[in-house]
């Protein structure tokens, strides 16, 4: 009975006979776009079908991912209020002990049990850790097809577009299945895990046509496909400057222009159910942590990771004539300038009509203390005296 509640509970939404027509209609010309590109062959040939193709699939996921245009959708909405310095959203399939480790790191308690879909809602908890404030989020499990809003995926996936960092929880047992599986359902959604943003200038005008110039050579797009692509979306006056060698998938990523870049860290639970030469391979993956969350097998270095990954600048202030105060640091990101603390502290501060100059002790100089002005990046654990005029 609990099984059959809970899932029925999850695949409940109150949609109108209009609505779920649009979409089971995007659903089926998504289908037949996929087919055709399945059976085209890939050459010289048909790479401007293809091309096109793709530019059509994408165009197709935006539309299911915005949802049905009337507002009066009973899909019920979980974002939670952003707080702290930064936030972690952990997304995986039912049961690979997210809650078990957001219950583990934080004070928040979220109901674990040994059944799929315990979790129903977003669970935000706080992690401390070396004076920053990160909020990690216990998103429920998704399933294969969530990006087309099975299991209300589609909710749980537009709350991992917000975050900082994504950890995708993987179970140790069928870890590179689920990995392929999940990466496919947040790329088809527009999220680039571990991804730069492609070196691209893109921009539309109001008149003169398509101006395409590319900088570097191009072994996966040309001006001809560009300008396939262009018309695709209806843009027939814009701005093109490619600065490298880019692919067709990366070209209309930045057409469309809701792509979000964010990093990725791939958690390994539950290694205390294979063997150890199994773990050390897993271990061995880039990206990657091993843990065990029930044991509380390196769940340390998985919170130490975390802080790598989301690169936060701790800059510590002090006022003239006192020492610095070390209990409270200002939590910036990596590459923060002078003129970010300043904003931190006090957006007065950053007025450039009241600001005088900075002294900084740390590494980011070159003696201590060091003058700099607005533009000086700082580095991690810098001491930072605002000077006023």
């Amino acid at each position: 009975e609990k099984f059959g509640i809970g899932t029925r509970f999850w695949n409940t939404s109150v949609v109108g006979p209009d609505q779920g027509n649009e979409t089971m209609g995007i659903l089926e010309r998504i289908k037949e776009i996929e087919l055709e590109m399945s059976r085209t062959q890939k050459n010289k040939a048909t790479e401007y079908h293809l091309g096109l193709l793709k530019s059509k699939l994408a165009k197709l996921r935006s539309q299911l991912m915005e949802g049905p245009k009337s507002s009066g959708s009973g899909e019920k909405q979980f974002e939670v209020v952003k707080y702290g310095d930064a936030r972690v959203a952990m997304v995986g399939f039912p049961s690979v002990g997210k809650s078990t480790f957001l219950s583990t790191v934080t004070k928040t308690k979220s109901e674990a049990a040994a059944y799929e879909f315990t979790t129903l809602t977003c669970i935000p908890g706080i992690l401390e850790h070396k004076g920053a404030t990160i909020q990690l989020l216990d998103l429920p499990g998704i399933i294969e097809g969530a990006s087309q809003g099975k299991g209300r995926g589609r909710q749980v996936i537009s709350v991992a577009r917000s975050a900082d960092l994504v950890l995708l929880m993987l179970d140790a047992t069928k870890a590179e299945v689920q990995k392929a599986l999940l990466e496919k359902e947040l790329d088809s959604v527009g999220i680039r895990l571990n991804q730069e943003p492609p070196n691209l200038y893109f921009k539309q005008k109001k008149t003169g046509g398509i101006s395409f110039t590319a900088t570097a050579a191009l072994t996966n797009m040309n001006e001809k496909l560009a300008y396939g692509i262009l018309h695709e979306y209806r843009i027939h006056n814009a701005e093109v400057i490619i600065r490298e060698d880019i692919t067709v998938d990366q070209f209309i990523d930045v057409v469309e222009g809701n792509r979000q870049y964010i990093r990725c860290l791939n958690v390994i639970n539950k290694i205390d159910a294979v063997t150890i030469e199994e773990v050390d391979r897993l271990a061995r993956i880039p990206d990657t942590v091993v843990v065990s969350c029930s044991a509380n097998l390196n769940i340390d270095r998985l919170i130490e990771e975390i802080w790598e990954y989301l690169a936060l600048c701790r800059v510590y202030t002090k006022k003239r004539g006192s020492p610095p105060d070390f209990n409270e640091p200002l939590i910036l990101r990596d590459g923060a300038t002078v003129e970010d603390a300043c904003t931190s502290i006090h957006r007065s501060l950053a007025d450039p009509n009241r600001f005088k100059y900075a002294l900084v002790w740390g590494r980011s100089t070159k003696h201590d203390p060091q003058r700099v002005g607005f533009q000086h990046p700082l580095c991690d654990e810098d001491v930072i005296q605002v000077v006023t005029k």
